[in-house]
C-alpha cells in the first residue's frame, strides 16, 4: 500500500466538515479544553487498571498481564448504516447455524459440490463425534462475533467469522460503563443505543437454549480454563453479570447422566454450559486424553441431551479461514439470498495457482495463518523487511495449505486522542450476536478495536492495538 493511499475518514468529510454521525459529537469536541480531555484518559486508564481489565499474553512470562490501551473518543455509527449492518449480519450468522447443521447431518453442500469435501474432511477443526447430534434448537452458535472492516461511506465488509469461542464482549460493557462515568452529559444530549442488556439478553438466550432433560428453570454455568487464560478477566465478569456460577473442569462431575458442579450443598446439575474452553480439552475420554481442563464424559452427557453446550462442539469449522472464501456460495447455498454483506478477496494457497500469485505478490498482501488467531503468525506485506518477506515464502512453499492472503485493504480511519490533539487511526468492528430457538438479537455497536501506531493496520490488543466505545445512534 502507498503511502498516498487515501482512506475513508469516518469522521470528516473531504472538505473538513464533519460526517453527519459526529455532527453533534464534533461540535462538543471543538468547544472542550484538550488539556481536561488528556486528564479524563488518564482517569479511564485508573479506572480499568483498578478494575482488573487485563490480559495475559501468550508467549510471555507467566503473570505478564497488560491493559488494553482504551481511548475517548467514541466511534460513532449511525441509524442508517447499523441498520443495514444487522441485515447482513443476521443472513450470515443463520447461513453458518444452517451450514454446521447440514455438514454434521446430510452435508448437501457437499454432494452439491459447493465445498469441496476435502475441506471439511481433512480440517482438524471438523468433528466426526458430533456427526447425528442435533443440539437443542439446531443451535451450534450461541454467541457469534463477526469482524468488519469498512474501506467506503457505504462498503463494509467481512473480515473472518468468530463462531468458537468470540471473545471481548467484557471491553465493550466496560468501554460503555466508562464513558458513561466520565461524559455524562454526551450521553444526555446524544440519543445512543444502550449495550448494558447484553449480559441479562445472553441469559435469557441460553436459558432458551435448554436440552429437553432440563426440568424447571435452566441452571446455567461458566466453564473458564482458570486464571492463566488470557480472557479470564471476561470469564468471571460474564459469570457475574449473568448472576450464575464461574466454575473449572475440576468443579465439575457426571452424576445421575448429568453434568453436575460442585456446590456447598452437594452437587448441582447445570442445563446449560457456556464454555470458553477449546473443543481438544472438553473432554479428555473423547478428545486429548491429557486434558485437566474438562469434564470427563461430558460428550455422552451431551449427546443423549442432558446438558447444552455453548457454542456446540464442531462450530470451530466455521471458523476456518480457508472456509471463509467459500462464505458467499454457503450464504446463498442455505437463505436463497446474494450475501448482503460482502467477504474480503482471498487466495487459498493450498491451490497451486494461488500460491504462485500470492508469491509473486507477496509484498502486496496479507497473509494470515488458516487457524491463526489474535494477529498471530500473519504477515503484512507492504510492512515487511525483505528478509521477513524471503522467510515467509518459505513458509508458504512448505506448507501452503497453512494459509490464506488477502489484498492489504485500504482500511477506514477514525480519530483518536493524540499527542497534537485528534490523529487518524485504521479500525475494525467486531459485533457480537446473540442466537437462541428465540430468534437472533445483535446488541447495537460491538467492540471497535483501533491500531494506536500511525500507519498499523493490525489492531488486535496482543499485538498494540487499543478499544473504544462504538456508538450507534437512534434514528
Amino acid at each position: 500500500m502507498s503511502s498516498s493511499e487515501r482512506f475513508f475518514d469516518e469522521m470528516l468529510e473531504d472538505g473538513g466538515g464533519h460526517r453527519a454521525p459526529y455532527r453533534q459529537y464534533g461540535s462538543w469536541f471543538d468547544n472542550e479544553d484538550i488539556g481536561r480531555l488528556r486528564k479524563k484518559a488518564s482517569e479511564a486508564e485508573v479506572f480499568f487498571r483498578r478494575t482488573g481489565i487485563t490480559f495475559n499474553v501468550y508467549g510471555e512470562q507467566d503473570g505478564d498481564e497488560r491493559l488494553i490501551p482504551f481511548d475517548i473518543i467514541p466511534r460513532i455509527i449511525s441509524a442508517r448504516e447499523w441498520a443495514r449492518l444487522e441485515r447482513g449480519i443476521e443472513q450470515r450468522v443463520r447461513a453458518i447455524n444452517a451450514f454446521l447443521h447440514d455438514i454434521y447431518h446430510r452435508q448437501e453442500i457437499l454432494r452439491s459440490g459447493r465445498v469441496p469435501v476435502d475441506l471439511i474432511a481433512e480440517n482438524e477443526a471438523f468433528l466426526p463425534e458430533m456427526i447425528g447430534v442435533a443440539p437443542p434448537g439446531d443451535i451450534y452458535t450461541h454467541i457469534v462475533g463477526i469482524d468488519l472492516v469498512r474501506t467506503g461511506a457505504d462498503e463494509f465488509l467481512v473480515l473472518e467469522d468468530n463462531a468458537r469461542t468470540p471473545s471481548g464482549v467484557s471491553y465493550m460493557l466496560e468501554n460503555r460503563e466508562t464513558m458513561l462515568h466520565m461524559f455524562p452529559e454526551l450521553f444526555a444530549d446524544t440519543r445512543v443505543r444502550p449495550v448494558s442488556a447484553y449480559p441479562r439478553g445472553l441469559r435469557r438466550s441460553l436459558a432458551a437454549s435448554a436440552p429437553m432433560k432440563c426440568e424447571g428453570e435452566p441452571v446455567l454455568a461458566v466453564l473458564t480454563p482458570g486464571i492463566h487464560n488470557s480472557a479470564y478477566f471476561e470469564h468471571s465478569f460474564l459469570a457475574d453479570e449473568m448472576g450464575v456460577e464461574l466454575v473449572e473442569g475440576h468443579d465439575l462431575r457426571i452424576e445421575n447422566g448429568r453434568v453436575a458442579m460442585r456446590t456447598t450443598r452437594g452437587y448441582k446439575p447445570i442445563d446449560v454450559l457456556y464454555r470458553r474452553v477449546d473443543d481438544e480439552f472438553l473432554d479428555p475420554l473423547t478428545f486429548n486424553p491429557d486434558s485437566m481442563l474438562g469434564v470427563p464424559g461430558i460428550m455422552d452427557v451431551y449427546r443423549s441431551g442432558g446438558i447444552t453446550i455453548a457454542n456446540a462442539p464442531g462450530t470451530g469449522i466455521a471458523d476456518d479461514k480457508a472456509l471463509y472464501s467459500y462464505m458467499p456460495t454457503i450464504v446463498e447455498f442455505y437463505t436463497g439470498e446474494k450475501p448482503i454483506l460482502k467477504n474480503v478477496p482471498t487466495w487459498r494457497c493450498s491451490e497451486p495457482d494461488s500460491l504462485a500469485y500470492v508469491l509473486d505478490h507477496l509484498s502486496e498482501l496479507v497473509v494470515k495463518e488458516v487457524h491463526g488467531s489474535g494477529g498471530y503468525g500473519m504477515l503484512v506485506g507492504p510492512a515487511a523487511s525483505k528478509r521477513e518477506l524471503s522467510d515467509f515464502a518459505n513458509k508458504l512453499r512448505a506448507f501452503p495449505s497453512n494459509y490464506i492472503a488477502q489484498p492489504t485493504l485500504a482500511l477506514s480511519t477514525v480519530p483518536i486522542l493524540g499527542k497534537k490533539g485528534l490523529a487518524p487511526r485504521h479500525v475494525d468492528l467486531r459485533p457480537f450476536v446473540r442466537v437462541s430457538p428465540r430468534g437472533i438479537e445483535i446488541t447495537p455497536g460491538g467492540l471497535s478495536r483501533v491500531a494506536l501506531k500511525e500507519g498499523s493496520l493490525v489492531v488486535n490488543s496482543s499485538q498494540g492495538g487499543g478499544t473504544k466505545d462504538t456508538w450507534v445512534l437512534e434514528e
